[in-house]
Formats: C-alpha cells, structure tokens, sequence
C-alpha cells in the first residue's frame, strides 16, 4: 500500500466514525455507536503501526532516514506562496500517532461504559472521534497551517466535549472560558505564521528550518517569531496566565478530562516547540522565558493541588504542574527529554483520570475525597492501577515518571542549578499530593453515606481494561528511553538535525556518571520522603481534610482558594471588558434604534402628509404634472451648465 494512502487513511478513519454516529447519533443503537467510534480509532493506530514499522524498515520510503512529504493536494496558491495540503511523516509525527490514536483507543473504550447510561451517548462518541481526528491533523500537517487547522479544531472539539452537559449553566461557562483563553493564545499562533510566511516566504516545515540554519543565533526576527508562537502554547498547554481554563475543564465528562488532559490537546503546545526545535535553539531567550514561565507555573499549580479536595481538581492541576516539566526540559534544549515525559505522562495521567471516573462511577457521582475513604477492598482493579498511576507520575523507580522527570532535571541541572532545585521542590509537592489524594480516597474508613456504601462496586470490563493496560504502560513506559542514550534517544535523534547544526553543544548533557547518579537519588529521596509525609498525616493519623465552612489560616486561604487568580482575572480583564461592552451595547442601541425608528417617523409623517394630495382633482394633477415637467428640465439645464 502506498504510503500517500497510510497517510490519508489515518486521519480519515476518525472522520468517518464522527459522520456516522454524528448525523445519525439519533437513530444508532448505542452498542453500534460505541463500536464504530472505537473501531475508527483502533483502525487509525492500527495504520499508524503499520506505518511506524514501514518506516522503521524503510522498505515502503527510501534508503535514507528523512522525512516522508505526503502532498495530497495543491491548497492555496497566491503569488510565491504554495500551501499545500500534505502530511510529513517522520519520528517524531509517529511517535505522536501512536501515542495519541492508541491512548485514544483505550479512552474510546472506556466512555463505552463510563457514559452508556447518557442519553447523548452517539453524540458524545462522535465529539471524540472529531476530537482525534482533529488532533491527528495537527500532528501530521507538513506546515503550519496545517497544523493550525488542527490546533483549532481541537479548541472547537475541547468546548463541545466541556460543555457536553449543556443543561449546567457553569459547564457552559467552563467550556466558555476554554474557548475564549484558547482564542487569545491562538492570536498570537497566528501572528507567528504570519511573520513565518512574510520571513521565509514559506510555511512548510523543511523549508523554513533549512533557510533558519544560515540565520544567526539571537537574530531577533526568530525571537520574535519564537515568542509569538509559545503564546500559542501557552494558551493550548496552560502555562502562566493562560491556565485557569484547564482546570474548570473537569467540567466535563471524564473520559474528556483524559483526552484533553493526557495525550492530546495540552501537548499541542509542547508538539508544536519540538517541532520548531532549531528556531527555538535560534532563540535563547525565549528559552529563558520559557523557562521561567514553566517553573512558575510547575510550583503554582503543585502548590494549588496541596489542598484540593475535588479528586479531578488534584489531577488538572497536575496536569498544569507536569505541562510546566515538559516547557522546563524543553527550555534547556532537553527536546527528547520533554518529549519522552509527554508520553510518559499520556500513560500515567490518562490512567489517573480513568481511575478517577472509575471511582466517580462507583460513588454515584461524588467527587470530593472527604467524602470517600477505604475503597481498596470495593474497587481492588481500580486501587492496583491507581498506586501504579499514582508512583509513576510522583517520579519513584522504576516507573515510567522517574525516567523521563529525571532525565529532564539532568539537563535542567546542567542548564541553570536554581531551575533544577526548584523543579526537585516541584517534584517533591507532587509525589506529596498525589499520595494524599491515593491515601484520602482508598484508605481508612469510608466516610460516604450508607447509600453509596450499598452500591459501591468495581467498573465494568470496558473501563477496568483499559486501566489495566495503561497500568502496564506507567509501569514499564520508563524502558522507552532509559538513562545513557536509550531507544528514544536515538529514534528522535534526526528530527534535531538543524539544531545540532546551528549549536552543536545545545543538546548534549554533559554529565558524569556519578554526578546522574547522585541527582537520581536526591530526586527519587525528596519523592519518597513526600510519599512518608503523607503517609503519616492520612493513614497514621487519619487526618482528613477540613470542611468548606471551617476557619483557615491566611496563607491556607488563599492556596485553598487558587491564589485569587480567577477573581483577580475577574476584576481586571472580565468586567472591565464586560462593562465597556454594555456601554457600546447601550450606545449602538440608542443610536441605531435612534436613526431607524427617526426615519420611520420621518416616512410615517411625509406619507401622511402626501396622502392628502390625492384629492381626486383632474386639475390638481394637470398642474403637478406641469410643475413636475418644468422642474425636470430646469433641473437638467442648470446641471448641463
């Protein structure tokens, strides 16, 4: 099979499964819908297996390792300026393929039993197909404008799945307020193509990074171009201030709380600079700022998550905390790094928020953890792959979070010492809270009510499988790339091949072995010192979390309530645009309503008025028709002369 068609095919399959259940999602039995919309995605990541073991052979391409150009057809041609419509297959868009057609396999079956009881259900299934094959586009395009039509129509998708219970006023708002700060970051996106195209002359990805390698590093123009496009980013993977959307998106069903949150949307961001990786090795600066953007944003959102009681809240706002990992690795040209903690993190997160909606399912909808307690024994499946979630993504050996959290502090270390010291305190917070929310919802007694002791039960088979799965994946993801120069490594090594050329030491690590090893220990130590931590205040100590009502200190207040960001956005950006918009609402009203309903008095009255010229009187109209007369040609001689 050609190549070309591979590549059409994979998109292609999510497409056709949204036609089906989404035009006749009123008519197809729920079974039927639930297969074509899991069999689409399963057809998608089996044709991107293919094509992963087709171009690992590199029998259906070339002899040489570069990048496969799949020009379906000529798009927009104006002046010099060809986009085309084509896809560009190389390591690092396969790499996503798998990751983001076979996570969203194991979350298309499991919303098969997590939403079958929804009336909505074809819909809802149809919505994730979209979603998919939105996300496949952004990840295949060979440009940026490709890319970009995928990067708003996963935005499109995230505010349709959000506020998928479109009867709830506040998930209307939620999938609002995602949409509107998505927006804000895709302005500047677009800005940064728009200087690509007038800098370049092109949008095509190989072109644009063989013409930036005779650029300078620290030409201006890239760091420009460069900042425009981590606005994007940080709009699409919620870095400081455009993260607040994220976690009101647990607005919507959980098995959407997984695709967004784990191995699709909030990745875009970090897809998109490892794409780019030589113009961002061009601009050093921006990696500073990247930088501390992403450490900010890694210990706000850690700090946020301390005291958080919604057990989907705790998991966005580590969504929030590891996404500013990734832009931390990514900013000391840890490219690889960064890229092995997103798949490391598509496994362990879209587990977590599975096993989330696994233990929501079992409590009849409870979310808050003060109110759960001792559900090992109930849900043994969901607890098991729950701790594996749980170590994985808290950095502890030999799980697949410690290899790519500690291959990211490696670098960081190198890079900048303070950044490192902050990123270990990070992870120290993180091994901290998850483990509270592991203790507070498994351990101990049950502190529901009666009724939801009664009905609580483990998951059916549609939802603990792909549990077991990703458990299985958080367990051993870790052998992907480990320490020394591991499989990872050296498949994505081509795709930095501009970078390497332009600044050949960005991305060594020059580390020695001992040095790693002392650093994998005082990581590995302060996460397991968290985990003793919060063993003692919630298992030996019973501790539980306060009511909403009870006195807090100062400093707990306001980590309890986020820092005040949402209100302080409020009162700044909202009402004041909020307010001015009444005002021009309420002017363009009086003026508008003021001109028209003037001249419809105007007409109202001059009618009226004429309509008492029409007396019956022959000689009345002889004289207008002669007065008419005279007026016309007087009017056409003095305009003649």
């Amino acid at each position: 099979m050609k190549p070309e068609l591979l590549c059409a095919l994979i998109p292609l399959f999510p497409l056709i499964g949204f036609l089906i259940n989404g035009i006749g999602f009123r008519h197809i039995p729920k079974g039927a819908a639930g297969a074509i919309a899991v069999g689409a995605a399963l057809a998608s990541f089996l044709t991107a297996g293919y094509l992963f073991g087709a171009f690992i052979g590199q029998a259906a391409f070339r002899d040489d390792a570069g990048p496969l150009v799949a020009t379906l057809f000529n798009w927009i041609s104006v002046g010099d300026l060809q986009i085309n419509f084509s896809f560009q297959i190389d390591q690092l868009s396969l790499l996503m393929l798998l990751v983001v057609t076979g996570v969203g396999t194991l979350i298309h079956l499991y919303s098969i039993g997590y939403m079958k009881h929804d009336e909505g259900f074809g819909k809802f299934m149809a919505f994730l197909n979209l979603f998919v094959f939105f996300m496949l586009l952004l990840v295949m395009g060979s440009n940026y404008v490709i890319m970009f039509i995928g990067w708003e129509g996963v935005g499109l998708c995230s505010y349709l799945l959000i506020g998928f219970w479109n009867t709830n006023t506040s998930y209307n708002n939620a999938a609002r307020k995602a949409f509107v700060m998505n927006r804000i970051g895709d302005l500047g996106f677009l800005l940064g193509i728009f200087m690509l195209i007038n800098t370049f002359g092109t949008v095509e990805y190989i072109d644009i990074f063989k013409q930036a390698t005779s650029l300078p590093v620290g030409d201006s123009t890239i760091l420009i171009i460069t900042l425009l496009l981590f606005v994007g980013a940080m709009g699409k993977s919620a870095q400081i201030p455009l993260y607040t959307w994220l976690p009101d998106a647990m607005a919507g069903p959980t098995p959407v709380s997984a695709l967004i949150h784990a191995a699709t949307m909030v990745t875009a961001g970090i897809y998109m600079v490892v794409r780019s990786n030589v113009l961002y090795t061009l601009a050093p600066l921006t990696l500073e700022i990247i930088g501390g953007i992403a450490i900010a944003t890694a210990l706000l959102a850690a700090s946020i998550g301390l005291l958080q009681n919604d057990i989907k809240k705790v998991l966005a706002y580590s969504t929030v905390s590891q996404l500013g990992y990734m832009f931390l690795g990514l900013s000391a040209t840890a490219y690889t790094a960064g890229m092995f903690h997103v798949v490391t993190h598509a496994f362990f997160k879209a587990l977590l928020f599975l096993g989330a909606g696994s233990v929501i399912h079992a409590m009849s909808d409870e979310q808050d953890i003060r109110k759960m307690g001792g559900l090992r024994k109930a849900l043994p499946i969901t607890f098991i792959t729950f701790l594996i979630g749980t170590i994985a993504i808290s950095g502890l050996p030999p799980f697949a979070g410690f290899f790519s959290k500690d291959e990211i502090l490696a670098h960081v270390f190198v890079h900048n010492k303070v950044l490192w010291a902050l990123g270990v305190l990070g992870s120290g917070l993180t091994s901290f809270y998850m483990f509270r929310l592991l203790f507070l919802t498994f351990f101990g007694e049950f502190r529901g009510t009666e009724e939801q002791r009664h009905h609580l039960h483990e998951s059916p088979a549609t939802m603990t499988a792909p549990l077991v799965f990703l458990a299985i994946l958080s367990a051993a993801g870790g052998l992907l790339n480990l320490p020394g120069g591991g499989w990872l490594s050296r498949f994505l090594d081509p795709v930095f091949m501009f970078s390497r050329e332009v600044n050949p030491t960005a991305l060594t690590l020059e580390l020695d072995h001992s040095t790693e090893y002392t650093l994998m220990a005082v990581s590995a130590g302060v996460a397991l010192l968290a985990l003793v931590v919060a063993y003692v205040m919630y298992v030996s100590r019973r501790a539980v979390p306060a009511p909403e009502t009870a006195e807090r200190s100062l400093p707990e207040q306001v980590v309890y309530n986020k820092y005040y960001i949402d209100e302080l956005y409020d009162t700044i950006i909202v009402r004041p645009i909020r307010g001015l918009g009444d005002a021009l609402y309420s002017f363009g009203e009086g003026l508008v309503d003021g001109v028209v309903n003037g001249v419809a008095w105007l007409v109202r009255q001059s009618s009226a008025q004429l309509r008492l010229m029409q007396s019956g009187s022959i000689g009345f109209y002889v004289l207008a028709m002669v007065v008419s007369i005279v007026a016309i040609f007087a009017l056409r001689f003095f305009v003649r002369f």
